[in-house]
């Protein structure tokens, strides 16, 4: 049987009102889930979450012209860095070529 293991973050975190205010949470649970992956932070008007439906976790790959080309299941069961990662390998070996 596969277990998900998460390191524990602080449960106590209020749906932030200003900009900075959800930075900062953002820099918190970047720092506690110690995953490697950079975190960006949606403006306040979650315009990014509901074009791509980011809810509860998603894994994108956008190239510069605005096309994804590499986009993960519904997390948080198929948040998986590592495929990630390699699709920017392969995305970066196609463009070389």
């Amino acid at each position: 049987m596969m277990r998900f293991y998460s390191p524990k973050v602080a449960m106590n975190v209020y749906d932030p009102q200003t900009i900075e205010e959800r930075r900062r949470v953002a820099g918190e649970c970047e720092a506690s889930l110690s995953y490697g992956v950079r975190t960006y932070v949606d403006e306040m008007d979650d315009a990014v979450n509901k074009a791509y439906a980011g809810w509860p976790t998603r894994l994108y790959l956008i190239n510069t012209d605005g096309v994804v080309v590499y986009a993960a299941g519904l997390g948080p069961y198929d948040f998986h860095p590592i495929k990630l990662k390699e699709a920017i390998e392969t995305y970066f070996l196609e463009m070389k070529s």
